[in-house]
């Protein structure tokens, strides 16, 4: 099982703060999870398909090229800025 977390207007737009979903053979990185969620439809692919995308795995950034495994915490959310 793995844990994702969805932050701010991602949260907003895809009305989910998080979930839990069973960690599959076929998921192997952050980006087989993204690519998986996608695929739930148009909402979904225009919110985690956006090219500024941030992911963190562990509460840790990371690349979405980052491997995954059971009981990992997943986070996506848009680029922030400071001032």
């Amino acid at each position: 099982m793995i844990l994702i977390n969805y932050f701010a207007s991602y949260r907003d737009r895809l009305n989910l703060g998080g979930e839990k979903i069973p960690l599959s053979d076929d998921l192997n990185c952050i980006e087989d999870v993204r690519q998986m969620l996608m695929a739930r439809g148009e909402e979904w692919s225009e919110v985690l398909g956006a090219g500024n995308l941030m992911c963190a795995l562990n509460q840790e950034l990371c690349q979405p090229s980052a491997a995954i495994e059971d009981f990992d915490e997943i986070a996506f959310f848009p680029p922030v800025t400071g001032g």
